[in-house]
């Protein structure tokens, strides 16, 4: 008799919401405050309350800075070139990984003949500052050269994630761990899921940890007669450069390009694409991949950036600009709510940060803002 008293009412609701003509409410828009930071914000990361900007101050003889966002207190953080790298006085902060305790950073300038893209890596820590340690050409240049565009830090050390010409063909996913400060090494990715083959093109450009786990997220090319088929991919460690294994995200469409991701102790949460619009996934650390169904008709393409998603309270969240407007996503598989910023931000979207009280930040165009969620 209660499952058909059940049974009923639920029916007697949908007939009802069937009947009606009202449109959910709007919801209501985020305020957003704009934060001084003194200069340009390129990139955030974020350790517990505290959030780190790295700047970019042009026309400055430095011209990367850091602050240090704590609470209501400011501390700017020390960046110390090394006199034998011009490169490093003009860096601008592709990622700054931060434990509460170590820093690691990655910088890059445009230079040479061909204009590419100078590498430069920082350790050091909030108290003593950033110092920058020069390496060889050979390590990050030469003419198999890739990108490189995360930082990262595990309880079981560091490492500088990117690509690299391949062992057999294209180009391979790259991962580099240190020997001292003063020496990183490229480690070999032949016969992992990081090396690319004639059939499967690895194409790797954010990445991020899980616990001792290095997590990769990108797109692989499949390629066979008359096929060329892009679709969403992550790959994933055990530990640091160890156990890599790859997966290709579901229901890819007809292309597809997994963008950014972040990472709780057991699971991660990827944005990216597909065909063109914006697609979410869930990805269990021991268990299968899985696209969240009903995100919002947002366009998305390669151009586009998208800054890391995150978990606020029993949601995720996706910020992204649409013509030039931030949306705020949020919600999970089936049910999500997108609401519209008031004033304030405005531009392309690069990257953002959720602090453990609940401060969220965000770079869009060449500014910091913040808001509280709720």
């Amino acid at each position: 008799m209660r499952r058909l008293a059940v049974a009923a009412l639920v029916g007697t609701l949908a007939i009802l919401a069937a009947c009606s003509d009202d449109k959910p409410p709007t919801p209501p828009p985020v305020a957003w405050t704009k934060v001084d930071v003194g200069a340009e914000p390129v990139v955030l990361t974020e350790h517990g309350d505290q959030v780190l900007v790295g700047l970019r101050h042009r026309g400055a003889k430095v011209v990367p800075e850091l602050v240090l966002l704590d609470g209501d207190q400011r501390k700017p953080i020390a960046v110390k070139p090394n006199p034998a790298s011009p490169y490093a006085f003009e860096a601008i902060w592709y990622s700054i990984a931060y434990d509460g305790k170590q820093l690691l950073a990655l910088g890059g300038a445009a230079g040479g003949a061909h204009s590419n893209v100078r590498w430069t890596v920082w350790t050091g820590s909030v108290q003593t500052g950033l110092v920058e340690h020069p390496q060889e050409f050979n390590t990050f240049g030469g003419q198999t050269a890739g990108a490189l565009f995360s930082a990262v830090i595990t309880p079981s050390g560091r490492a500088l994630l990117g690509s690299w010409g391949g062992v057999e063909t294209g180009n391979d996913a790259a991962v580099w761990l240190p020997e001292s400060d003063a020496k990183w090494i490229r480690q070999n990715p032949a016969k992992t899921a990081l090396q690319s083959t004639p059939s499967l093109l690895v194409g790797p450009s954010f990445g991020t940890t899980l616990g001792d786990s290095l997590v990769l997220v990108g797109s692989q090319v499949r390629l066979a007669p008359n096929v060329v088929a892009q679709e969403a991919a992550v790959w994933w460690s055990t530990k640091l450069n160890q156990g890599w294994r790859a997966i290709a995200l579901p229901e890819p469409g007809n292309r597809s390009q997994a963008v950014t991701a972040s990472c709780t102790p057991t699971s991660c949460l990827v944005s990216g694409y597909v065909d063109n619009k914006l697609a979410l996934w869930h990805v269990e650390r021991s268990g299968p991949a899985k696209r969240m169904t009903g995100v919002p008709d947002i366009p998305v393409g390669d151009k586009d950036k998208l800054p890391p998603p995150m978990v606020v309270g029993d949601k995720f969240v996706q910020i992204v600009a649409q013509d030039n407007k931030v949306k705020v996503v949020s919600g999970y598989d089936g049910s999500w709510t997108v609401r519209e910023s008031s004033g304030g931000p405005e531009g392309p979207v690069t990257d953002a940060a959720l602090t453990d009280a609940g401060k969220l930040y965000l770079i869009a165009g060449t500014s910091l803002w913040q808001t509280t969620l709720n």
